[in-house]
């Protein structure tokens, strides 16, 4: 997932901070919307999504524990 969240970052980096002009910011729109919708990608959001409803109960109450006992 750290690629994906780098990849991601990158290109809004570069969307946000380019100077290449409006040719350029379509071209990178473009791509970013062949790639999120690659099945490949929908896949692992999906996957990423049921992970974290699977596991975010435990995660709440890990980090309600680690509050109470600080």
């Amino acid at each position: 997932m750290s690629k994906v969240t780098m990849l991601a970052a990158g290109v809004a980096g570069y969307v946000l901070g380019a100077r290449a002009g409006r040719e350029r910011y379509d071209q990178i729109v473009t791509q970013a919307q062949k790639l999120w919708t690659n099945p490949n990608v929908q896949k692992a959001a999906h996957d990423v999504q049921d992970a974290a409803r699977e596991k975010g109960p435990q995660v709440r109450h890990k980090v309600e524990d680690a509050v109470r006992s600080s």
